[in-house]
């Protein structure tokens, strides 16, 4: 099924989606001309190709992303350091529950891509089941490692052919989302589906 994503802010960045993969990318008008019967999702802000975070093993291996059932005594944010792999020690089974919720905080990030060596069956199979590419590192690290790293690393630009995933971001421009950060994120599309929406 061809669905049209538009952003009201880049209406010429327009993305047809053929189930995983992109058909066409151009001004809105033109392509929706070409498929009227398209669905159409339109979106606040822009749209980009999303971006890829650098900090894998870091996020999903190093640091336990609490249940919010353990919110009481653990609390909301992300555990790093020797508390994180104390838990992981008491009970390794955390470990793939806790990539997922990592991978879901990702995909709320507008992240598309991680990168970084990965070695942890668990955390791998959370990646595959979201379909989060996994690249390799850029040369220069941005840091310290977060959900949100500075500067933010987008992906190349979107191809006919290539695969569906990006993210929308609601913000005027893609300098302000450099100065607002990915959590401006409203909807992030991975293989064709749309894996986050904020509410």
């Amino acid at each position: 099924m061809l669905t049209l994503h538009v952003a009201e802010r880049s209406p010429e960045a327009a993305v047809l989606a053929d189930g995983a993969s992109v058909a066409a990318v151009g001004p809105y008008e033109d392509l929706a001309a070409a498929h009227p019967a398209a669905r159409v999702r339109r979106w606040p802000g822009i749209l980009t190709p999303g971006l890829l975070n650098p900090y894998g093993p870091e996020l999903l291996e190093a640091t336990y992303h609490p249940d919010p059932r353990e919110a009481d005594s653990l609390g909301t944010e992300p555990i790093t350091g020797e508390r994180a792999r104390a838990i992981f020690r008491a009970d390794p089974a955390r470990l793939g529950a806790s990539a997922r919720r990592g991978v879901q905080r990702m995909l709320a990030h507008g992240t598309v891509a991680v990168a970084g060596e990965l070695r942890a069956r668990p955390v791998l199979d959370a990646l595959r089941r979201a379909g989060l590419a996994v690249a390799q590192r850029p040369p220069r690290l941005p840091g310290p490692p977060s959900l949100s790293p500075t500067p933010l690393v987008l992906l190349p630009a979107l191809t006919s052919g290539g695969p569906a995933r990006f993210a929308i971001f609601d913000v005027p421009s893609r300098p302000e989302l450099v100065r607002q950060g990915p959590q401006t994120c409203v909807a992030t599309v991975v293989a064709g589906r749309l894996v986050y929406r904020a509410r």
